[in-house]
């Protein structure tokens, strides 16, 4: 059996966003999820997640869920045997977002947290197809049953996170950049401004998919993981 594999899932996502991923994988991995609930900033769900984290271990983060993933990277690269980053950015918030996510936090502290949510999942850009509808409803059905005070609460995470640039640049590690072909919220450029930042990346685009590649396109997802974790390790 290879190095353990942490998963950390996107904002308002539960385990449930990495479902095909925990079945496929756990047959021949150690598989965790960690839950980013701990913290008002990135910094300190770093290092709740650090502190739960085995002592060594290959690492794949989604949306919020990469974003934390960087600056774990950043903070502890010695623990870190390999990175999977999936539909994320390493850039700040540009004052535009900044200003959206405010608009959402006062739908969510109003009571309309499904209405915030709603709006979130439909610019997110899922792809056309018969698993759109069950993913759509999925996403919306985590972010209720996690509630309106952690909506709020990662948001302002979001809000107030570093740019990430100059840590990708200095990532000495196997690092998968994934993102789905129809993602709205972070596309394929950005993705490919990634890999480019990042020594010893490989940038896997997924067909039939957009910001949620592992639900919309799981099959296709857990190969491109498991060619991910089978790469060899990169000596420092």
């Amino acid at each position: 059996m290879s190095e353990p594999l942490v998963l950390l899932a996107g904002m308002m996502c539960d385990a449930r966003v990495f479902l095909p991923q925990i079945v496929d994988l756990s047959l021949d991995h150690a598989v965790t999820i960690i839950p980013l609930t701990q913290g008002e900033r990135i910094e300190e769900i770093a290092s709740a997640i650090l502190t739960a984290a085995p002592a060594k271990f290959a690492l794949c983060g989604h949306d919020m869920g990469g974003v934390v993933a960087m600056e774990l990277a950043r903070r502890a690269p010695d623990r870190i045997t390999r990175l999977a980053l999936m539909n994320c950015t390493p850039l700040a918030d540009t004052p535009p977002v900044a200003v959206m996510r405010d608009e959402q936090i006062i739908k969510a502290r109003a009571g309309r947290l499904q209405d915030a949510l709603t709006q979130d999942v439909n610019a997110m850009g899922l792809a056309e197809g018969p698993a759109k509808v069950h993913v759509h409803q999925g996403l919306i059905e985590m972010g209720m049953d996690l509630g309106p005070e952690l909506y709020v609460r990662q948001t302002r995470v979001l809000q107030k996170r570093r740019d990430q640039q100059a840590t990708l640049r200095q990532l000495r590690m196997p690092t998968l950049v994934m993102c789905g072909a129809e993602d709205q919220v972070t596309p394929i450029k950005r993705h490919e401004f990634v890999a480019e930042l990042i020594p010893y990346a490989r940038l896997q685009v997924i067909d039939g998919a957009g910001h949620v590649p592992q639900l919309e396109a799981p099959d296709a997802t857990n190969a491109a993981l498991r060619t991910w974790m089978r790469q060899p390790l990169v000596l420092r």
